[in-house]
């Protein structure tokens, strides 16, 4: 027997040694770490339980019969996560530069599958030069296997891709289909078509960083939420990103017992919005002065940056925060900021978040480029997610809300369950110079005449009595009980139900 023992002792060192010490050396000389020792990180001391330790491929072509390690490339097993259960998997690249196998995907498909089993989070870290050739098309099909897993779990486990290395090709649509996608600067790239093909295709010269680096993911294309110095910086952030959801759409997510008061209120609130309905303002001063001790998660701060998305907490209850900012294009919704917040409203609606919308939109950003690029599909997107949305949400119009803008952000008529606003809120559906200027056009000539039209039309229009005389505001409030009144609505709607009509699945305008 204890020969069997040491035999077994011996087989486990060989499996966790990976591709080697050597090639360990050269990936920590890229600054990066391996995939165990970013598993060390993520999971909570001695909880690791690892699957598959001694699978290896089962390709014979080009000499790959005698060069098998244990393991196969990744390392795939479940954990805690500050004592809540996570099932992860993390490429090693130091096994043939994490490529996946036929073999390296049945581990990955095992762990998803039992994920979806026990209602647990799935987190991949990924680290791979993708497919691995030697196999042809059985890698191929292992990649299939994995995007049909994600799909199947999508809106019943939470998934996040943690890229820390090249994802290339194919490799790139499995994180794509999860929730979040976090990146690590100078380390992790993810692209469909390298360099290489970009310029034999295109005659394009561009580095892999400038092609699909985290720099160019987290602020051009909005593929990634986030953006991290280091491995250890990525790792301890999706630590603290885990604690606000939860482990699947069957369950709520955790609550975090806080000092702040539910009824605490703050008077410096009531001068953020300036007496000039034309000055720019950063709604984020409202999110953290509203939030449970100022800690908010935001999600993708560099992309679309006129809307803020985000999690997090009112009496100790995971929220989601959407908010308009008028501090970028004036607070517009375009292209880029509704399906920026559509999917993040939709992940939301799925893992039973609360919705908490601030408003402050003129309406859709005008032009050529917003309508070739199909603004009235993009921004049916955001329209979509509220109306199908049905976990609780509650609006508070902190300025303008004005046209179509008004009823997309989260109208008492998309279902809104509670509708604040301050007073100085203005709806309607355009501003007053504009909406004069179309009324009275026959008055453009003389400037005193149209000045008094438009001052009529502000005492008439330009604040929140008329939408609450027919009942689209439930109150205008002081600006410094905010907070006390969102916590309320929270507390009143805990235990709201509603459902949608039985539908195989709606048709959203992708």
């Amino acid at each position: 027997m204890q020969d069997i023992i040491e035999q077994l002792d011996g087989k486990r060192r060989a499996a966790r040694l990976g591709g080697g010490s050597k090639r360990i050396a050269a990936q920590h000389a890229k600054g990066k770490l391996t995939a165990r020792e970013r598993l060390e990180l993520l999971l909570d001391e001695g909880s690791f339980e690892e699957w598959d330790l001694f699978v290896e491929h089962r390709c014979a072509d080009f000499g790959m019969a005698e060069n098998k390690i244990p393991g196969d490339g990744v390392v795939t097993g479940y954990g805690m996560i500050n004592g809540r259960l996570a099932f992860v998997f993390s490429q090693d690249f130091t096994v043939f530069g994490g490529a996946l196998s036929e073999a390296h995907a049945e581990k990955i498909c095992k762990v998803m599958d039992q994920a979806m089993k026990v209602g647990a989070p799935v987190i991949g870290l990924n680290d791979s030069g993708g497919a691995r050739i030697q196999e042809g098309v059985a890698s191929l099909g292992g990649y299939a296997e994995v995007f049909q897993r994600n799909v199947l779990a999508s809106g019943v486990v939470p998934q996040i891709s943690l890229i820390m290395g090249p994802c290339a090709g194919g490799a790139v649509y499995s994180p794509a289909m999860t929730d979040f996608i976090f990146m690590v600067k100078d380390s992790s790239y993810m692209f469909v078509t390298g360099p290489e093909v970009v310029k034999t295709v295109t005659h394009e010269e561009v580095s892999a960083e400038e092609l699909g680096g985290a720099t160019t993911h987290s602020t051009k294309s909005g593929v990634a939420d986030l953006a991290f110095e280091n491995d250890v910086e990525a790792i301890l952030m999706l630590r603290r990103f885990f604690n606000y959801l939860p482990l699947n759409n069957r369950g709520k997510p955790p609550v975090r017992p806080s000092d702040d008061p539910a009824e605490r209120m703050d008077r410096s609130l009531d001068t953020l919005v300036p007496a000039n309905p034309n000055k720019p303002y950063d709604i984020k001063e409202l999110i953290f002065k509203v939030v449970d001790d100022g800690d908010f998660f935001e999600l993708q701060p560099d992309y679309a940056k006129n809307i803020v998305i985000g999690l997090g907490r009112m009496e100790g209850q995971t929220v989601g925060i959407v908010a308009n900012n008028p501090l970028v294009l004036a607070g517009c919704l375009d292209i880029k900021s509704s399906i920026k917040a559509a999917r993040f409203v939709r992940f939301c609606d799925a893992f039973n978040i609360p919705v908490v919308t601030f408003v402050d939109v003129p309406g859709f950003l005008p032009g050529t480029a917003q309508e070739y690029g199909g603004i009235i599909t993009h921004g049916a997107k955001l329209l979509y997610a509220y109306a199908e949305c049905t976990v609780p949400k509650v609006t508070v119009i902190t300025r303008k809300a004005y046209g179509g803008a008004y009823d997309v952000m989260s109208s008492k008529h998309l279902r809104g369950d509670v509708n604040l606003a301050w007073p100085n809120a203005e709806i309607a559906v355009m501003g007053a110079k504009g909406a004069v200027e179309i009324i009275f056009r026959e008055d453009k000539g003389d400037p005193e005449k149209l000045a008094r039209r438009e001052a009529e039309y502000k005492t008439r229009f330009a604040n929140p009595f008329v939408a609450g005389a027919r009942g689209f505001i439930d109150d205008v409030i002081q600006p410094h009980e905010t907070r006390k009144r969102i916590c309320r609505s929270l507390a009143m709607l805990r235990d709201k139900q509603l459902t949608n009509p039985w539908r195989k699945h709606g048709n959203i305008p992708l």
